[in-house]
Order: C-alpha cells, then sequence, then structure tokens
C-alpha cells in the first residue's frame, strides 16, 4: 500500500508488456505506480533496509525459532521414509483426517475429511482459491476489515471484484457495526474476516461476529474467515464463526501451520467448510499449485495432535513477548495499543516524531536499528490519514532479541 512512497522497480510498460490481470492484481495491492513501474512490497523493501543496517527486524512476522522438536523430527522421517512426490490433490488422508480431530476437539465442529478439507500452500492460497471461486467479476463486492492483510486487496482486484473496507477504530481495533451493516449489500459475495487480525492484534467481539453471520444471510453472502492465529489468542479461547448457530452452511474457515508450529516457510494450510463450497475452492485451488509440501503434510499432521498443554503454552510464551516488547515501547515513548492475539503489537509513534509512519518507518532501520512497518501499508491509500500515526512490531521474536531492540528504541529515544 506504500509502494508509492518508496524507490520502484521494472517499469513493464516500458517494456511493451500489454495490459492485463497483472495490473489489476499489483494496483490492487498498490504496487502500480501511473506509470506502470511495479514496486517491491513494503515488506520487502523495509527487509531490505533492515538488512543494509543490521537492524533487528521487527518489520516482517515471522519467528526467530524452529518449531517443536516432534513436528520437525516427523518431517525428517517422512522425507527419508520417502513421502517425496505428489501428495494427493486434497492433502495427505492422515492430515485431513488430522484437521477433522483438532476441529471436533478445539470447537465441537464435525466435518467429513474426504469431502469438506482442502490443503492448500499456506493459508494466502486459501483465500486466494476461495475469493477466485465464490465471486465473478465488477458487479460483486468482497467486504473486509481495514487495515487488512496487503494479499486480500491483490487477490480482490485478479478477481475483478470490488473491495469494500469496514474501518478498524480505536479503542480496541472493533469496527463500527453501523459501518459494517452498510457495507453489507445485496452485491456482497463474500465477507472476508481475519479473526485474531493481522496487523491490529484485534479478537472480534461476540456481538461483530453474530453480526456478520445475520448479515451474510440476509444478503446470501459467503463468510471466508482467515484463523490462522488461532492458538495464539491471549484474552479468551478462539471462537471460529462457523461454530455460531447457522454459520456454518455458508462458512468457509482457513487456518495454517506457520504461525502454530514455527514453520512459515513450510506453507501447509487449509480450508474447509460446505462440500459443495470445498468443491468450488478445489475447482480453482488444483490450477494453482496442484499439490504442495509432501513431506511437511504428514509432520503437520503429527503437530496438530500434540497435547493441550503445547497449544496454551504457546500462546502464554507469545504473549509474554508482547508484554516484554511493550514495556520497551512505552520506555522509548510510544503509545502502545495491546493485541488480543497474534504475532504483532501496534503502537503510536506521533509523541516521538512519527505522525507520518511511512517516513517513520523508513528511519528507525537508520536512527534506531529496529526495523517495523507502518499500518498504513495495510489501507487503501484514501483512508491512510485515520492510521498515519500507527506502527507495526512483530513480538514473535526471542525475548532476547526484543530485549535488546527495546534498548535500541530507549537509546534513540534518548537521542
Amino acid at each position: 500500500m506504500l509502494a508509492g512512497r518508496f524507490r520502484y522497480g521494472v517499469t513493464l510498460g516500458a517494456m511493451g508488456i500489454l495490459p492485463g490481470a497483472w495490473r489489476r492484481t499489483a494496483a490492487g495491492a498498490g504496487l502500480l505506480s501511473p506509470s506502470g513501474e511495479v514496486a517491491p512490497t513494503i515488506f520487502a523493501e523495509i527487509s531490505a533496509l533492515a538488512a543494509r543496517t543490521r537492524a533487528i527486524n521487527l518489520g516482517q512476522g515471522f519467528p526467530d525459532e524452529d518449531g517443536p522438536a516432534e513436528v520437525l523430527e516427523a518431517a525428517r522421517a517422512a522425507i527419508l521414509g520417502g513421502a517425496n512426490q505428489y501428495p494427493p490433490g486434497r492433502g495427505v488422508p492422515d492430515l485431513l483426517q488430522a484437521i477433522a480431530e483438532h476441529q471436533r476437539r478445539f470447537y465441537g465442529l464435525e466435518l467429513d475429511p474426504e469431502r469438506e478439507i482442502v490443503v492448500t500452500a499456506g493459508a494466502t492460497e486459501a483465500i486466494a482459491a476461495a475469493l477466485l471461486a465464490l465471486v465473478d467479476g465488477p458487479e460483486d463486492e468482497i467486504v473486509v476489515f481495514e487495515p487488512f492483510y496487503d494479499s486480500y486487496a491483490a487477490i480482490a482486484a485478479l478477481s475483478g471484484a470490488r473491495l469494500r473496507t469496514v474501518p478498524l477504530r480505536l479503542p480496541g481495533f472493533q469496527p463500527d457495526p453501523d459501518e459494517l451493516a452498510s457495507a453489507v449489500t445485496d452485491r456482497c459475495r463474500v465477507i472476508l474476516v481475519n479473526d485474531p487480525h493481522n496487523p491490529t492484534g484485534a479478537v472480534l467481539s461476540d456481538e461483530i461476529r453474530a453480526q456478520i453471520v445475520r448479515l451474510a444471510h440476509e444478503h446470501d453472502a459467503i463468510i471466508v474467515t482467515d484463523e490462522v492465529y488461532e492458538h495464539l489468542a491471549f484474552t479468551a479461547p478462539h471462537v471460529p464463526i462457523a461454530t455460531l448457530p447457522d454459520a456454518g452452511e455458508r462458512t468457509l474457515t482457513i487456518s495454517s501451520a506457520g504461525k502454530t508450529f514455527s514453520v512459515t516457510g513450510w506453507k501447509i494450510g487449509w480450508i474447509h467448510g460446505p462440500a459443495e463450497l470445498i468443491t468450488a475452492v478445489l475447482s480453482v485451488k488444483q490450477f494453482l499449485t496442484y499439490v504442495n509440501g509432501g513431506p511437511f503434510q504428514p509432520a503437520v499432521a503429527a503437530g496438530l495432535r500434540l497435547p493441550d498443554a503445547f497449544f496454551l503454552d504457546a500462546a502464554e510464551r507469545l504473549h509474554a513477548k508482547h508484554d516484554l516488547l511493550a514495556r520497551g515501547l512505552t520506555a522509548a515513548g510510544f503509545e502502545v495499543h495491546p493485541p488480543a492475539g497474534g504475532y504483532f503489537t501496534v503502537a503510536d509513534a506521533c509523541a516521538i516524531g512519527g505522525a507520518d509512519a511511512a517516513a517513520f518507518c523508513r528511519e528507525l532501520p537508520v536512527r534506531a536499528g529496529v526495523a517495523a512497518i507502518p499500518l498504513t501499508a495495510f489501507v487503501l491509500p484514501e483512508h491512510r490519514d485515520a492510521y498515519r500515526g500507527l506502527v507495526r512490531f512483530a513480538a514473535c521474536k526471542r525475548p532476547e532479541v526484543i530485549a535488546e531492540a527495546s534498548e535500541r528504541l530507549a537509546g534513540f529515544r534518548r537521542d
């Protein structure tokens, strides 16, 4: 979303490449200039800046520790055992079964592993396949809460649908019920929900979840939920929308192994819902990656069957890292908005000269040796003013790394 403020890359128009869907996709993600120049994403830009300045990278959301030994060993055993060719199109049967067991164990959901679940190349592919399957051009609309993960806008643009946003407002980054009701009309095909939420760390209230279900029924929309942080909710157990009354029949639920097991590079995700909707998703998904991650799928199945203590401990350890980061940010002069879940803490930098979060984040690696992402990277250009002083920091790092980043930020404040 901020690409216009960063150095642009290749000018595709000058190379004679004809207009096409790539233009919609790049423009939807905010990566295309009027002259046809394509920029890197803000995440790539800031990560490259962090590398050049040797800054601690609290911008991109990936852990700096490996996942549980049982899961890693299961992957090693699968590779050595020969699970290195194409897995079945829907996914390895044992993983499909493990996903069904997991959803029953934690949420009481009953799924048919052979008809109602598909394994995907991470949650990102699941989102892409779902949106491309369910919307059909400019007459359709996708409603999303803003700020939003950047791939949502890119895939909405690729589908040709119109993206309608509902702002998340402080305190608590919650939507206004009236604004939500106004956004969902009879043209809405999909209500796209991310809960717990990236980038704000918010968890939707029970009232908003129930309203989403009512609106979906009223306007014949499908609910697509991105729940990759389901086991990293701090204030209360995660509640999938599919568990609400009358919701399951029109809800596609997405999650992945990357965040829960700290294996973001494996890109093993899944999507489940009514068989008719899953068939539609599979019809698109099979022509995207076809299949992926053969030896990682049995390893993720092993992870999903770990004892409850693993999942509780993962949330508690991440919550403690957020608390450590919040203390450091507060000491450095930021106003911190504590998250209710997920990898990220949002802080207001206005009091220390960060009223323009984009410029602030470009300067921070050089001046403080810490990298972060402006929240304006997750909103449409016309809505940036409402979020312009807010900065997202990743807490999914080792405590000693967070402590060092806090020291650097405190020194920046003293200077």
